[in-house]
């Protein structure tokens, strides 16, 4: 039975350094590729600082110049440019030639505008001191 102990015993020691030669052996592997990435990172840093250098030096590059058309000769003064017919011109417009006022159904009529465009149209009108309340859903000039 001792002889037995003891082998035990000695097989315990040989695993345990084997173990241990194995964990040796897998640090040594992390420890080289940590060395090898740590070489790479450097040959990049130097390569940007080489970069960095040469952007810093090297004059700064005109744009180059843009073609452009060749320019047409001015026209003759232009008849006046229509101006832009806008939705609360068109309100405005229908509202000043009214001599008792328009209401909201008029106006949609008119004007083919839905129910909220023409509310938000009248609202600014009368911020603005254009158009003011004859009475309740009429408007008049101001």
């Amino acid at each position: 039975m001792t002889a037995l102990k003891k082998d035990l015993q000695a097989l315990r020691k040989s695993l345990v350094s084997l173990t241990q030669q194995t964990e040796k052996i897998a640090m040594q592997s992390v420890i080289k590729s940590l060395r090898s990435l740590t070489q790479q990172t450097e040959k990049i840093a130097k390569t940007l600082d080489k970069l960095e250098k040469s952007i810093s030096k090297a004059p700064a590059k005109a744009a180059p110049k843009k073609r452009t058309a060749a320019k047409k000769p001015a026209a003759k003064k232009a008849k006046k440019a229509k101006k832009k017919v806008t939705a609360t011109d068109t309100v405005l417009s229908i509202i000043k030639r009214s001599k008792k006022g328009v209401d909201t159904a008029t106006l949609r009529k008119k004007t083919g505008y839905d129910r909220n465009k023409i509310q938000v149209i009248i609202y600014r009108l009368k911020k603005q001191g254009k158009i003011k309340n004859a009475a309740r859903g009429v408007y008049v000039n101001a």
